[in-house]
């Protein structure tokens, strides 16, 4: 690398509410950023969630047009681009790359129907190992089953059936191409091999999709092409740029942390709250549960999903927080800030009350009949202390899932990185620590999905020489949170004596809730 030369890289950050565009140095410094707010989804029914494809690449456009209109940086010292986007949101296009239906966003909840496999032996085979109503829950859940079935006609006009991030890929290099890394979703993947799956593979009878309808696939960090002159007209970037494949925003967002080993583990409180490690080998942790491919070459990141993880806090803030949404208009602090301060005050532990936090029913842990539970109500209880037990419960979710996780890969983690929203939080930073009972750092910028294809394109463009080199250089960490004693040792008989005898204690009940109700509906 020529230190006395000042050089840049441009990364495209698609997520779920927002596109971002930014210029970062060989430091991991967040030089100049554009951020355009989208709307995440329309319904037409309920349940559905979707968008116009060609209204995301039109925000990506303004967005990267801002940035390069704006900027005081030299646009010739930018090196390339990376691209990193929100995971498992699809897309339908012809021969052309235009959009043949609205993409269907990872948010979606319509389900398809289950058609002729499995069934049989291999049907009883797999109710008998436990997983025949985990792999029917897949089958329906996957978005190309239910457009099969329901626009037959949109299926056959279909040239490639592409993840967001092949979308983009298209628009800005002229090829069908993406990057393994961001392969992840209800797709005939081999996730072991990191390739797409074979006929006979259980992934290509769960989803059979054509083959000559995915798209060609790179490692991380290798070259998906060049700004065309079309994509430079459009969104201001050189034309020629290279652009180099990341991943998606969580596997860019455990890189952009700087996890590059299994002793650190990344927590990501966001709308799904994971607890992920990155391994140079695959591991289920939970069987039948794939790694997903991480954003290093080669590598798998165990995750450990809680569904609706910090969607509780916008939950607690609809149902409980008009006051703070109210304040937060005429203080200029938001709603979560306001929150942060109500619980200030509240003890470790919530004076007793302990949330399990199954808001959505899970797959296989928790298993599918699982509902949230709040237990040890007093009078003394406030909405304060709901709201710190919301924080906390989760915060014990993410450690049973790191446990679960230390187990699979026998290597003990020994700190923790945190990203995302919740990050932001100093009470949630100190709970974390308290209740895992291990040192909590920050990285130095909250934009770690976009270091994380930064780091990716400065590889694959050897401005540096391997990951740990660039790891070295643009990763930081800025605050760091110890464990308090007198917390920990709270926390520790509220997890160990509470929290994990819940679900088990309760599960019996959850059934019959279940079979009562029939909520979730059970899968034949």
């Amino acid at each position: 690398m020529n230190n006395n030369k000042k050089q840049y890289v441009v990364v495209i950050d698609a997520g779920t509410q927002s596109i971002r565009a930014v210029i970062i140095d060989l430091h991991g410094n967040i030089c100049e950023i554009e951020r355009t707010e989208i709307e995440p989804y329309f319904s037409e029914q309920p349940g559905y969630a979707e968008q116009d494809p060609e209204y995301l690449w039109d925000k990506l456009c303004e967005t990267t047009q801002r940035l390069i209109k704006h900027t005081s940086i030299d646009i010739t010292k930018i090196n390339g681009l990376s691209i990193t986007t929100q995971r498992g949101t699809l897309v339908n296009l012809d021969k052309n790359g235009k959009p043949l239906r609205p993409a269907i966003v990872w948010l979606d909840q319509r389900k398809a129907k289950v058609e002729k496999w499995p069934k049989g032996i291999i049907k009883r085979g797999l109710q008998i190992i436990n997983m025949h109503e985990s792999l029917v829950h897949a089958i329906k859940d996957g978005e190309s089953n239910w457009i099969r079935q329901n626009q037959p006609e949109i299926w056959k006009k279909t040239y490639k059936y592409v993840f967001l991030s092949a979308f983009f890929n298209h628009r800005l290099v002229g090829k069908f191409i993406d990057s393994v890394g961001s392969t992840v979703g209800y797709m005939p993947f081999d996730y072991k091999k990191q390739q797409w799956s074979k006929p006979n593979d259980i992934n290509s009878k769960l989803f059979p999709i054509e083959r000559e309808k995915l798209v060609d696939l790179v490692k991380p960090s290798e070259l998906l092409g060049k700004i065309t002159k079309e994509a430079s007209k459009q969104t201001g970037l050189p034309e020629g740029l290279p652009v180099i494949a990341a991943a998606a925003d969580k596997a860019c967002e455990v890189l952009g942390s700087g996890c590059i080993t299994p002793e650190i583990a990344c927590l990501s409180y966001g709308t799904t709250a994971t607890v992920e490690t990155v391994n140079n080998k695959y591991i289920e942790v939970i069987k039948f549960f794939p790694s997903y491919p991480s954003a290093i070459p080669n590598h798998y990141n165990t995750e450990i999903m809680i569904y609706r993880g910090y969607w509780m806090i916008n939950w607690f803030k609809k149902e409980f927080g008009h006051n703070e949404v109210e304040l937060a208009k005429r203080t200029g602090k938001t709603p979560e800030q306001l929150f942060d301060e109500m619980i200030k005050d509240i003890p470790a532990g919530s004076m007793g009350l302990t949330l399990q936090p199954y808001w959505s029913p899970g797959v296989k842990i928790p298993g599918i009949e699982a509902k949230g539970a709040v237990i040890g109500f007093g009078d003394v209880h406030t909405r304060a202390h709901l709201y710190r037990s919301i924080l906390e419960g989760l915060t014990y979710a993410l450690k049973e899932g790191a446990m679960r996780t230390q187990n699979r890969t026998g290597v003990k983690i020994k700190k923790l990185r945190v990203s995302g929203g919740g990050s932001q939080s100093k009470n949630a930073m100190q709970m974390t620590a308290d209740i895992f009972d291990l040192p909590v750092e920050k990285p130095h910028t909250y934009e770690t999905s976009a270091l994380g294809a930064a780091i990716n394109c400065v590889v694959g463009l050897k401005l540096y020489p391997d990951f740990q080199t660039a790891i070295d250089h643009m990763c930081r960490v800025g605050e760091v949170y110890l464990p308090k004693s007198e917390n920990r040792d709270i926390y520790k008989e509220l997890y160990n004596k509470v929290y994990k005898k819940m679900y088990k204690q309760l599960r019996p009940l959850y059934h019959d809730i279940r079979n009562i109700t029939n909520y979730p509906k059970r899968e034949e």
